[in-house]
């Protein structure tokens, strides 16, 4: 897991972190008041693609449910914003669940076949029902369990999930007839993108944990602001959106 940094770790503002992960960003380096300065501004970017996709919904008049995405999607950066910024669990919480609450609203998307995306048939309700019991689950099991890892695998279960169904709906099933040749090259090639720089981002942010030693004495060699570039975890918010 995500290694703790070793060159400046002292309790800021908020106290003693009380979050079950520290990453290898030095802590309160910069600021009394923000624990992890690039982990936590790195979020802005996602937000701001948040409030930027709502825009273009709210202009070209598609159905609601891309806002609810959308909004997730800020509700993500926010939490995240504030884990990195205080290091205690309950933002922690803010940030990870939210995460597997929007992957969980994408998968039930994608698995809906009502024209229009109006959801009032039997199958859609179920399947909503039974994606919102299971999040209910996983949010008492993880504040029981407090491993990161178990929260890492059900989010990486569920985007798996998303990959193998859009894959499905794109080359097997009877949708894709529907499809336009463009539009459908044109929607493999943005998900081929996105899929690619999201296991990129994933890695650089293992590469982070695994070499946290090297890596600051890198920082300390280079010196900031150019030393930034190096927050593998930074620029796993950047990628994965």
């Amino acid at each position: 897991m995500a290694s703790v940094n070793s060159v400046v770790n002292f309790e800021g503002f908020y106290g003693p972190a009380t979050a079950t992960l520290d990453w290898c960003e030095a802590n309160y380096q910069f600021s009394f008041y923000v624990a992890e300065l690039v982990n936590t501004f790195s979020n802005l970017y996602s937000i701001a693609l948040a409030v930027y996709g709502v825009l273009n919904i709210i202009r070209q008049s598609l159905p609601p449910v891309y806002t609810i995405g959308f909004i997730g999607f800020a509700t993500v950066g926010l939490g995240s914003f504030a884990f990195h910024a205080t290091l205690l669990f309950h933002w922690q919480l803010a940030d990870e669940l939210p995460m597997v609450y929007v992957a969980s609203i994408g998968c039930w998307v994608l698995y809906d076949r009502t024209p229009g995306f109006r959801f009032n048939t039997p199958r859609a309700l179920i399947s909503l029902f039974m994606t919102m019991a299971l999040d209910a689950l996983f949010t008492w099991s993880y504040i029981i369990n407090r491993n990161p890892v178990y929260h890492q695998v059900v989010f990486g279960t569920i985007a798996s999930a998303i990959g193998v169904r859009i894959a499905y709906l794109l080359n097997w099933s009877e949708e894709r007839f529907r499809i336009p040749d463009g539009k459908k090259a044109e929607i493999g090639s943005v998900f081929g993108t996105g899929a690619g720089l999201f296991v990129f981002g994933f890695l650089i942010w293992n590469l982070d944990n695994v070499f946290c030693d090297p890596l600051t004495a890198w920082k300390m060699a280079v010196g900031w602001p150019l030393a930034f570039l190096f927050e593998g975890h930074a620029w796993w918010h950047i990628f994965t959106v």
